[in-house]
């Protein structure tokens, strides 16, 4: 095998507020439960079905975790890129081996995006400041200038 390829894409929304800790190095961590569900329409009833799956995201990179801490709440939809870890420890009671499987924030392979708070409203549409976007919208292009050559 050439390479191998260790990335995760979510979007989904909070199930509770983010814990933010400190860790020994002092630098902070942000732990979230993020749930992203499946609906569909059963065959042979017609009813609604939905099947929820409940994913532990854990940020280390410091920048997002202030993101985090100020504009994430409980229910909010956000976006994530990071990769898949395992990890291992002993439960102390029983003294044995357990396992966690997140997703994991850290570095610049990483994203997180905010796409609608709790109240559907993002915090730049909070503060009253709403983003302009640079790209051109569809009142603001013709169909004329759509060039149809293609550089390559």
């Amino acid at each position: 095998m050439a390479g191998s390829l260790n990335k995760v894409l979510l979007i989904g929304r909070l199930g509770a507020d983010p814990e933010i800790k400190q860790m020994v190095n002092g630098k902070s961590v942000a732990r979230l439960s993020l749930a992203t569900s499946n609906t569909w329409k059963d065959k042979n009833t017609g009813e609604k079905k939905e099947k929820t799956e409940w994913h532990r995201i854990v940020i280390f990179n410091e920048g997002l975790v202030n993101v985090v801490q100020q504009y994430v709440k409980k229910g909010a939809q956000v976006y994530i890129e990071g990769e898949l870890t395992t990890r291992k420890w002993k439960d102390e009671k029983s003294g044995t081996d357990k396992y966690s499987t997140e997703i994991v924030l850290q570095g610049f392979n990483s994203s997180f995006k905010i796409l609608s708070s709790k109240n559907n409203a993002s915090p730049e549409i909070q503060n009253n400041k709403p983003e302009k976007s640079s790209l051109p919208s569809e009142e603001n292009v013709s169909v004329n200038d759509l060039d149809d050559e293609i550089p390559f």
